[in-house]
């Protein structure tokens, strides 16, 4: 009997754990390409050559080098590194385009980098590359997964730039962030002008990299049923909810939410180094351990009997958990009194946000809400609390 050849996935990325990460995509794209890769898949990551990334892997090996891509895309070679059977790293290196001081999209200031279009149409215009049969690898996929605006304009250079291209999927991690770029834009992206309808990447008037996914791709996934219902209701939508609902209605069901797993190796308390006191079901006397840990890290004065909450995730108006939170807060403030924003990158109008709210309630003041970064310090507010 003839085996089966193992199902090949590149999933494109604009960010990867432990070396890059703002969020949860981070996290995703560490847990679920190494899940698949342990099912028996081939995955590839393809993921920017980010500072942390280069110096992680300096024994790296050049696969290929492609040629200026589009009228204003940058040359870039793409190398790899080997994770674990079944599973590498293609790495994007353009110098110019992600060796820079600062985070993966915005400088220390908090800016957006004025070129965001172009560092990741050139990583949407490689992935959908790889996934072609203008491959310049010896690997070729048969799906390309796609993830946030970062990199949804994969399927639209698949529909216009190739004619045999890999099955596509893209996933929703925050509809909020659209990717929206002047039209001016769309020939140094090496996109057509057929492209600039609204039957493909216009959005009122501008270039939407998600919107291009979300068009484009074959399938649409998001981070749980819940929020695949939500982001197809007008209050949740951000003005995409109708593509949505027309997606989610096609007779093949092309929208549906998968709920986010989680990654057990790094996120069990029976065996996390990096909190105080490691946990279990049957050792939970062990967990206030943490919570004196972290009262001691933060200099929080908590008091014996006092709940202690505890948020990991960044505070600003696109992020639904704020909104949460300052509608919770009035009923527990008093009691709580101190707010941590556990996000590994302050966002300034996190910051703003998180000290407005402080300031708003009975007790409250800038000097109780403290904004704190480092993933070491996530995994101690996840097991402090007494509600997390």
């Amino acid at each position: 009997m003839t085996e089966t050849a193992p199902l090949r996935i590149l999933f494109a990325t604009p960010e990867v754990a432990p070396w890059v990460k703002t969020g949860g995509l981070g996290d995703v794209s560490a847990a679920l390409p190494a899940a698949l890769a342990e099912a028996g898949l081939e995955v590839r990551v393809l993921v920017p050559a980010y500072p942390t990334l280069l110096a992680a892997f300096p024994g790296r090996v050049a696969l290929a080098q492609v040629e200026r891509p589009g009228a204003e895309l940058l040359p870039a070679t793409i190398s790899c590194v080997a994770l674990q059977p079944g599973l590498e790293l293609l790495l994007v290196e353009c110098p110019a385009c992600y060796e820079r001081h600062g985070g993966p999209y915005q400088d220390r200031s908090g800016h957006d980098w004025p070129d965001n279009a172009l560092r990741f149409g050139l990583l949407s215009r490689l992935a959908a590359l790889l996934a072609s049969s203008d491959t310049p690898l010896d690997w070729r996929p048969d799906i390309m997964h796609c993830n946030d605006w970062q990199t949804a304009l994969s399927p639209a250079y698949l529909r216009y730039r190739h004619e045999d291209g890999a099955a596509s999927v893209t996933t929703i991690h925050n509809l909020a962030f659209q990717g929206l770029f002047p039209m001016a834009r769309i020939h140094a992206l090496d996109l057509p002008v057929a492209a600039m309808t609204i039957e493909g990447v216009e959005f009122h008037g501008k270039i939407s990299f998600l919107k291009a996914g979300l068009q484009h791709s074959d399938r649409l996934t998001t981070v749980s049923p819940t929020y695949a219902r939500e982001i197809c209701e007008p209050e949740h939508g951000f003005g995409l909810d109708g593509l949505l609902r027309h997606r989610r209605d096609r007779p093949s069901g092309d929208l549906v939410g998968i709920l986010n797993g989680i990654d057990t190796r790094q996120w069990n308390p029976a065996t996390d180094r990096s909190i105080a006191a490691r946990y279990g079901a049957h050792s939970l006397a062990l967990k206030p351990l943490n919570r004196a840990a972290l009262g001691e890290r933060l200099k929080l004065a908590l008091q014996a009997n006092a709940p202690l909450l505890g948020m990991i995730g960044r505070i600003s108006p696109a992020r639904r958990s704020a909104d949460t939170v300052i509608d919770a807060t009035p009923n527990c403030w008093r009691a709580a009194r101190e707010l941590v924003d556990g996000s590994d990158r302050a966002m300034p109008a996190g910051s703003t946000l998180a000290r407005a709210l402080a300031a708003a309630h009975p007790g409250g003041s800038p000097e109780n809400c403290q904004i704190r970064l480092r993933q070491a310090l996530a995994h101690l507010i996840g097991a402090a609390p007494t509600c997390s």
